[in-house]
């Protein structure tokens, strides 16, 4: 499966950094906030909006991967008497901070979302904000959009509020924590009812027909002088922490629905010939698709560590093309649904970090309260959409750009040596494909006639250059 993503811990090696720095200049990657962003950057940090309603004696902890500095969303999951779960869930409260039409407001309308890449990151507002003043760090009382969404012993939403609070995070966990505590049985509070409920949210998504890609991140890992590139199969703790947000925006996007404004992420069905194409796929594969089952049935069970299913996952992402936004203030739009997730979904729990959530938050703070959602919001909704599309393009832009450099660099001594590879991809009517290698953990271009799609196959690397960022392979 083509990840997009990759990972480089510790300090990289000058060729890496040139590159890192290509990338930066051509996907014209603002660096450095103008001095009048940073200004009232610092002014705001210290003069945010505080909420009456004090809710710091929530035991609320945040769980991220190590290190990380912006953290958008701290939880607490709750038994509640007489069965099911109340999940609270406080997100960073960026509006309390940040005012339209000012320089930090400009700013991030101008940057769109933060940018990772494996050298560091470009964010979407200044640190004192991202990493400081509006980050929901450990010990430290921060305004939030504090959300309470309760759920049957099923997992199913039965009741939904947000509103503005004080909040303070106890702890800052990490997956590999959570993950340790719950395999070891020593997992109490949050850590042990997330595992409880993440798996029951994950099984009524299966339910609905949601699907959740079993996709590994790249990391390249030192070995003495030299670098590899690794496959590292996510946590079951990253799953279940995901389907908290997951619940949250579509608590969220039911509570705009309602109202009749808002802003929804949305991804359309795929249509007959997409889907009958990816079925022969499976066919071809040996992937079983029995009669009437979705597509997120077909996925859930696959591992991609086995070849015929890496290349039917590979594949079948061809049905998750398409993903937007839609904004409304009126009439809801008749295609609501993000195809993924099965439901209506809006992009909320992340709002250091992406644009939209921003927004979207202020509609149901609006909403929950009985209030007429602000002006400045129902204003620049229209617009938004077409922002988000452009910041959307430049990120995947520069994840692939990355992903490529990485794999050049690792291979770039290798050349003429051959590999055992799996055939991921096949264009039809077009000779040549796509190649998962193992060990090292890349996927590339592969010139030859007749590649029989998830069968393993001998390539030979003819091309790896990190200047131009192109690794290609021949059958042999």
């Amino acid at each position: 499966m083509r990840v997009s993503r990759i990972r480089v811990p510790g300090e990289c090696h000058p060729r890496l950094e040139e590159g890192f720095e290509r990338i930066h200049r051509e996907f014209k990657l603002p660096l450095e906030f103008p001095d009048n962003v940073l200004d009232e950057a610092d002014w705001v940090a210290k003069v945010p909006f505080i909420p009456p309603l004090d809710r710091t004696d929530l035991p609320l902890v945040t769980i991220d991967p190590p290190g990380s500095m912006d953290l958008d969303q701290a939880l607490l999951i709750e038994e509640r008497l007489g069965g099911g779960y109340r999940v609270w869930y406080a997100i960073a409260d960026v509006a309390a901070f940040v005012g339209p039409g000012g320089a930090v407001d400009s700013e991030a309308r101008r940057r769109v979302e933060t940018v990772y890449m494996p050298d560091g990151r470009v964010p979407l507002h200044p640190p004192v904000l991202s990493e400081g003043a509006a980050s929901l760090l450990p010990g430290l009382v921060r305004p939030s959009a504090l959300w309470c969404v309760d759920l049957d012993s099923d997992g199913a939403i039965v009741g939904t509020d947000v509103t503005r609070a004080l909040v303070r995070s106890r702890e800052r966990l990490d997956y590999g924590y959570v993950q340790a505590a719950v395999d070891t049985g020593t997992a109490d509070g949050t850590p042990k009812l997330l595992a409880e409920v993440g798996r029951l949210r994950l099984a009524m998504e299966r339910i609905r027909g949601g699907v959740t890609l079993p996709t590994p991140e790249q990391e390249v890992a030192r070995r003495g002088d030299s670098y590899h590139v690794e496959f590292r199969a996510p946590l079951p703790a990253e799953a279940w922490n995901a389907q908290m947000s997951l619940l949250v925006g579509i608590a969220a996007a039911r509570i705009m629905l309602d109202a009749e404004v808002g802003l929804l992420r949305v991804l359309p069905q795929a249509g007959p010939a997409r889907t009958e194409r990816v079925r022969r796929v499976a066919a071809a594969l040996g992937v079983p698709w029995p009669d009437g089952a979705g597509y997120g049935e077909v996925v859930h069970t696959l591992d991609p560590k086995v070849p015929a299913q890496a290349a039917f996952l590979h594949e079948s992402r061809s049905l998750l093309r398409g993903a937007g936004y839609v904004a409304f203030d009126g009439v809801p739009p008749a295609d609501a649904e993000h195809a993924a997730v099965a439901a209506p979904y809006a992009h909320v729990t992340a709002p250091l970090r992406r644009l939209a959530d921003r927004y979207a938050t202020e509609v149901c703070l609006a909403v929950a309260s009985g209030e007429d959602v602000p002006e400045w919001v129902r204003t620049a909704l229209p617009s938004l959409p077409a922002i988000m599309e452009v910041g959307a393009r430049r990120s995947r832009g520069v994840d692939r750009a990355c992903v490529d450099l990485v794999e050049a660099f690792v291979l770039r001594d290798r050349v003429g040596q051959t590999f055992e590879a799996v055939v991921v991809d096949v264009a039809e009517g077009r000779p040549g494909g796509m190649v998962q290698l193992t060990d090292p953990a890349v996927i590339a271009r592969c010139d030859g006639d007749g590649l029989p799609l998830g069968e393993t196959v001998t390539v030979r690397l003819t091309r790896a250059e990190p200047s131009t960022r192109e690794v290609r392979f021949a059958t042999t």
